[in-house]
């Protein structure tokens, strides 16, 4: 039978190799998505979103367009796109009601 100094080292030897190999998973991860997202081309990747949204009868054209295609971050809007933003979601609004009511 081992004595329990024995069974210490050898569970914080393991403990470190998992700490260790986590480390190494979550570096390879990402750079794989690194690579996967730098490899796709941007028009194949809208197109396929179209395509699914045209199958799906969505509207992403505009949100498509409101993207900065580097950073996939939403592009600052100005006020007037904010103002008919508004007024799409009263008519949105409205059309609701009448379909409620």
């Amino acid at each position: 039978s081992m004595n329990l100094e024995q069974v210490d080292k050898i569970m914080s030897k393991f403990e470190k190799q998992f700490e260790d190999l986590d480390v190494q998973s979550s570096t390879i991860e990402g750079a794989m998505g690194q690579a996967m997202t730098l490899s796709t081309p941007q028009g194949q990747v809208d197109s396929l979103i179209m395509e699914v949204a045209t199958e799906n009868h969505l509207e992403v054209t505009d949100q498509l367009m409101g993207l900065d295609p580097v950073s996939s971050a939403p592009v600052v809007e100005t006020p007037s796109a904010s103002g008919r933003k508004v007024a799409e979601e009263d008519d949105l609004s409205k059309r609701l009601a009448q379909l409620r009511g």
